[in-house]
């Protein structure tokens, strides 16, 4: 099976309303995970917050594929998956 090193990176127009089940995907595919950075976009801002995490990547394709549509699943969220390099 090839393995694929990518990033991705979520943008949600709401923090408030998926961090609980964005975390909990993303606790779930902690075996993928090799880097996480968070972005507070709006610094003073209480709710309907806009944030932004970037995540480095890296395992087998299907498995990466299927982190990215569950995060592709939550409302108010953008999610772009870049490949990085396909390793055999």
């Amino acid at each position: 099976m090839s393995r694929i090193l990518a990033t991705i990176s979520i943008l949600t127009t709401d923090r408030q309303a998926v961090s609980s089940e964005l975390n909990k995907i993303l606790t779930d595919a902690g075996h993928l995970i090799i880097a996480r950075l968070g972005v507070n976009v709006q610094r003073n801002c209480f709710e309907h917050c806009t944030g932004l995490i970037t995540l480095a990547v890296e395992g087998e394709g299907p498995k990466i594929a299927d982190l990215e549509q569950k995060l592709k699943a939550l409302m108010h969220t953008n999610v772009k998956l870049t490949i990085m390099k396909e390793q055999e």
